[in-house]
């Protein structure tokens, strides 16, 4: 009896590797290791923007006082200058 020293064609499988498969593979994995980066970062974005906004806000609250101040300064003046020139 004769013993093949190589198997039959077909009666295994291919010992080929798709390049193809592997690359997306690898796109994936990497893609996989960049989402906490990617989460992180979008959460930066998010803190600088709600910041940048609180920021706004305390300066909007903080000219609005002024401009009342102004205000109650010049009825002030103008109530001095009337009695100034009734009397």
């Amino acid at each position: 009896m004769i013993t093949p020293t190589q198997e039959p064609v077909g009666s295994a499988t291919p010992d080929v590797t798709i390049t193809g498969a592997n690359d997306s593979r690898q796109n994936r994995t990497r893609e996989m290791q960049l989402i906490p980066e990617a989460l992180a970062r979008a959460h930066m974005h998010d803190r600088l923007r709600e910041a940048e906004s609180e920021r706004r806000a305390v300066r909007l609250a903080a000219a609005r006082r002024m401009q009342r101040r102004a205000e109650r300064a010049s009825l002030r003046a103008r109530r001095a200058l009337a009695m100034a020139v009734m009397h």
